[in-house]
C-alpha cells in the first residue's frame, strides 16, 4: 500500500493496518520521519515537498514489489506527505510486516534507503537566509548501495 498526501497520518493506525487480517504476522517494523528545525547552516522555518504525480507512485510501487521479492513479507506500506510542512511535522511512514522480525527490519531499512535515493521527491527548505533546494546526500547513496545485489530469502 502506498499513499502520497498532504494531510497528516496516524502512525499507530498505519501499523495496525499492516497486521490486520494477517494472522501469520510475527512482527511489524516501522519508521516515521519528521521535519527538523535545522539544516546544515541555518534554522529551518518550513519545508515544501514536491513530487512527480504518476511517476512517484510507480516508483514507490516498484520499491514495494522489490522488497516483497527480497523478503517474505505479509504487507508493506509507504505514506509520504507533500506540500508545506513545519518543523515537527511527520513527513514519511514506512512499515513492513512479516512472520519474522529480521525480514521486517531489513525490509523497512531497504524501503527507506531506496525511497531516499530512487523516489522522485524534491524538498525545499525555507530558512532565515532564504529558500534552498535540498541536495541528495552522499551518505544516503552510500547506504543504498548495500541493497544493489538482489536478496532472496524465501
Amino acid at each position: 500500500m502506498i499513499r502520497i498526501q498532504e494531510q497528516d497520518f496516524d502512525p499507530g493506525l498505519e501499523i495496525a493496518k499492516l497486521s490486520s487480517g494477517h494472522l501469520s504476522v510475527g512482527g511489524v517494523c516501522s519508521f516515521v520521519g519528521f521535519v527538523r528545525d535545522f539544516a546544515e547552516h541555518s534554522t529551518v522555518q518550513s519545508m515544501t515537498l514536491e513530487h512527480y504525480p504518476g511517476m512517484t507512485e510507480k516508483q514507490l510501487l516498484a520499491i514495494v514489489e522489490d522488497a516483497k521479492n527480497r523478503w517474505p513479507l505479509e504487507a508493506v506500506s509507504i505514506v509520504h506527505r507533500v506540500g508545506r510542512l513545519d518543523p515537527g511535522d511527520r513527513i514519511v511512514f514506512v512499515g513492513a510486516a512479516s512472520a519474522h522480525r529480521k525480514a521486517a527490519f531489513e525490509a523497512c531499512n531497504f524501503v527507506m534507503d531506496w525511497l531516499k535515493t530512487k523516489a522522485p521527491f524534491w524538498k525545499k527548505e525555507s530558512s532565515d537566509d532564504g529558500d534552498h533546494w535540498v541536495e541528495a546526500k552522499a551518505t544516503d547513496e552510500d547506504l543504498s548501495k548495500r541493497w544493489e545485489q538482489p536478496k532472496k530469502e524465501h
